[in-house]
């Protein structure tokens, strides 16, 4: 009698390949996570600084030396005609972008002497910004202010900015 020819993997084999697999996943799944979550941050740094340049080309260009109150005010249209100063993708406060929730306000509104601005936005004598991660997308807050820099905490501390100071945060190198 002739025996049959039986091809294949027996069960053995394919354990120890599904088995490899889970080992190499297991590695690989933490630094992914660290990667994530650095692109996350650095998309909020970059955020801020997006802010920080819309907020000098409007002072500078819009608002006789004010500044925005608000992103919405960012995003409104000079009424002469152009181009908002700042992007869509940060067009409302409270946005979320790459994991963070983006938000930005004025601690005290411009005098009542102060010109309008070119797109009929609320003025303030400065500003500030924050970035908060949400749950899992990032290990520091971030925030910013009329000064132009951008500071950190690493979480459980929270940023804590106002127009014209930082009460807790370390400046960005």
């Amino acid at each position: 009698m002739r025996r049959k020819r039986q091809d294949g993997f027996t069960l053995i084999e394919l354990l120890m390949v599904v088995a490899i697999i889970g080992i190499i996943a297991a590695i690989a799944i933490p630094g992914l996570l660290r990667t994530r979550q650095s692109a996350n941050e650095a998309s909020a740094i970059s955020s801020l600084r997006s802010i920080n340049s819309a907020q000098a080309a409007f002072s500078a260009s819009c608002a006789g030396g004010y500044y925005a109150t608000a992103l919405e005010v960012l995003a409104t249209l000079p009424a002469a005609g152009g181009s908002s100063f700042i992007g869509a993708d940060l067009a409302t406060t409270g946005v979320v972008k790459s994991g963070y929730t983006v938000t930005m306000a004025s601690d005290a509104a411009a005098p009542a002497s102060a010109p309008a601005a070119c797109n009929a936005g609320a003025l303030g004598t400065g500003f500030h910004a924050t970035a908060i991660p949400l749950a899992g997308s990032g290990s520091r807050e971030f925030g910013t202010n009329t000064a132009g820099a951008i500071y950190y905490t690493v979480l459980p501390a929270a940023i804590a900015v106002t127009d014209n100071t930082v009460a807790s945060g370390t400046p960005l190198q």
